[in-house]
């Protein structure tokens, strides 16, 4: 069996994972020599491809020297960690890059706690070795001090250590020695990554660690095969360790294993291999696939509590039904629940006697790549300002704290510094790396809400902020979620230019002439602390007196386009985010000017 390895790759986001798949692929003769191949072959999701990040874990798989390596191509952000942590019990072994110039980062520090928990061996690569700004050497001291942090043993103290160049496909045993190709990194696969323990002849017992869908097959289950033999056709039972769901039997209707970027039909396939298996109706991540004479469920990895939460309702504006197609609380619920049978880290509730549902995640990027996903499938509906998750331990009300490491050019330490400590933020360190400093803190997950705005501005855009959940701690006080008002359209109409050119002086516009508003939506920020309702609908009201210069043009101040994520961290607390196919709009949960003034006295009172 040892014509088989398991590996999965791990890194924190940004750090060229993905880029050394394709690489990995390319070199193994996955394609063809003619054949046209896009850059980041594993991002096959709209938005990954997009935004330049990996979402979903991907299974592919190379054959060099005969033996096949099946390799999962992780996430890096932290707000996806849920995705690694299950993967993880799939290898036998990761691949842990770091980026020459950034070094060892908040995610670093978790996938590899967990992978070393885990007992997984390490290949430590050193990626972007071609970079100007590359220090290595420094690097290498980084990850050094962060295995011996994380209490890895003496073998994985030993971890080999690669250098490449993901995008040139290149790896060396040396920082000093530039490689030609990627020989040395499957070498070093194959000789320290251990083959998968296996028994063909005991009884079946196969793990899900990840469930796709198709519309024609259903639910597809992913994982490694961890003894025994399994055929297609065969009788099986689908059980769960923590006894959430009685056993049910079943049969394996097609059996995959992966090759490159495809799924091969196979009739069987035997311990240590990671296949695709479909037929089972509502099998689930977690689950275990076993022989029926031994029925044997097996551990499945705690994935960590999510941290944030947000409310999911019916759209009840005055446009509502206008722009999307699946608008029901029936719609909403079927597609949030189908979203947590393959995301185990999401956790939907439905709120009594109204049409919400409390969507709990690990982070505002985890929620929002759900929000833009349920878009462009045609829902609609509103969503709440992100709010944390706050447990009691030991009798002490607690919250969530992130670690986060900002790479800042020198003249902005100090306005950083200033705003997350402000913002409750503990200031652990200070690395200097050149031109630049390295910094991280202690800061209260809520104290990042609508920060990563202000950190561009301070930094003049150059700055590299990330996080990742660090422990809970007690409650640290009373924060402002933020010190601006809101500019609010006082009628329903469309906004005319006579209109924006009065309130643009009252703030920051975030529409133009044109848009069609109602009363009580958003149309603006203003620098003072409490809102204003303007009137982006009045219009020039015209006499027969004429003077000299009254009718020039009206200059009116661009519009600031909001992605949805700015949207999510503007909202105030008393604030909706209207979301369909075509817009976003926010808007006052109370949309009715007087009401909102009673209510306002009354919580004042």
């Amino acid at each position: 069996m040892n014509k088989l390895r398991n590996v999965a790759i791990i890194a924190h986001v940004d750090h060229g994972k993905t880029t050394l798949v394709d690489e990995m692929l390319k070199q193994s003769g996955v394609f063809r020599e003619n054949q046209a191949v896009q850059d980041r072959v594993m991002d096959s999701n709209d938005l990954e491809r997009e935004r330049g990040i990996t979402i979903l874990a991907k299974n592919t798989a190379v054959t060099y020297k005969d033996v096949k390596i099946n390799i999962v191509d992780t996430p890096g952000h932290a707000d996806f960690g849920g995705e690694v942590e299950r993967i993880l019990k799939m290898v036998n072994g990761v691949i842990l890059l770091v980026d020459a110039a950034e070094g060892a980062m908040p995610q670093t520090r978790f996938v590899l706690q967990r992978a070393l928990e885990l007992g997984h061996r390490v290949i430590v690569v050193v990626n972007k070795v071609d970079r100007p700004d590359a220090r290595i050497h420094e690097v290498i001291d980084e990850v050094l001090e962060l295995l011996m942090d994380l209490d890895a043993t003496d073998e994985q103290l030993d971890s080999p250590m690669l250098f490449c160049s993901g995008r040139n496909g290149t790896a060396s045993y040396s920082p000093e020695v530039p490689g030609t190709d990627l020989k040395p990194l499957f070498e070093t696969i194959l000789e320290y990554i251990p083959e998968p323990e296996m028994d063909d002849q005991a009884p079946l017992q196969m793990l899900v660690s990840s469930v796709d869908y198709n519309d024609y097959v259903g639910r597809i289950a992913i994982g490694r095969v961890e003894r025994g033999t399994i055929r297609q056709n065969q009788e099986i039972v689908v059980c769960n360790y923590h006894g959430d769901r009685e056993n049910k039997k079943a049969k394996a209707v097609s059996l995959y294993e992966f090759d490159g970027l495809a799924r091969v039909p196979v009739t069987e396939a035997t311990a240590g291999n990671i296949i695709a298996l479909s037929g089972i109706g509502d099998i689930t991540i977690g689950d275990t696939i076993c022989s029926p004479e031994e029925v044997e469920p097996l551990p499945f990895v705690k994935i960590s509590a999510p941290t944030m939460e947000m409310t999911f309702s019916v759209n009840d504006s005055p446009f509502a039904g206008r722009e999307g197609k699946y608008v029901t609380t029936r719609n909403i619920r079927d597609r949030l629940m189908r979203e947590t049978m393959k995301d185990v880290s999401l956790r939907v509730t439905e709120v009594p006697n109204s049409d919400s549902f409390n969507v709990a995640g690990r982070g505002e990027m985890h929620l929002s790549i759900l929000i833009e996903t349920m878009r462009r499938e045609n829902y609609e509906f509103q969503v709440s300002p992100p709010r944390v998750l706050n447990q009691t331990i030991d009798g002490v009300l607690c919250e969530p704290v992130e670690r986060v490491v900002c790479d800042v050019p020198e003249n902005a330490v100090g306005a950083v510094i200033e705003k997350l400590s402000s913002r409750k933020g503990d200031f652990l360190e200070m690395t200097p790396m050149g031109s630049r400093t390295k910094l991280q803190f202690l800061v209260p997950s809520r104290g990042l809400f609508g920060y990563r705005n202000e950190f561009l501005t301070d930094t003049r855009g150059e700055g590299i902020m990330s996080s990742t959940f660090e422990k809970y701690e007690p409650y640290k006080g009373e924060l402002s979620r933020r010190n601006t008002g809101s500019l609010i359209a006082f009628e329903t109409g469309e906004a005319v230019a006579y209109g924006l050119w009065n309130a643009q002086e009252r703030g920051t516009l975030f529409i133009g002439p044109g848009v069609q508003v109602y009363a009580g939506m958003i149309v603006g920020v203003s620098p003072k602390s409490e809102d204003m309702s303007v009137n982006v609908c009045k219009k020039k009201q015209l006499t027969n007196m004429r003077a000299a210069g009254s009718d020039e043009a009206l200059r009116l101040v661009p519009p600031r386009q909001m992605s949805l994520e700015q949207c999510l961290e503007f909202l105030a607390d008393d604030e909706l985010l209207e979301v369909t196919p075509q817009n976003l709009r926010m808007r006052k949960s109370i949309l009715d000017h007087a009401q909102r003034m009673k209510a306002l006295k009354g919580s004042k009172s």
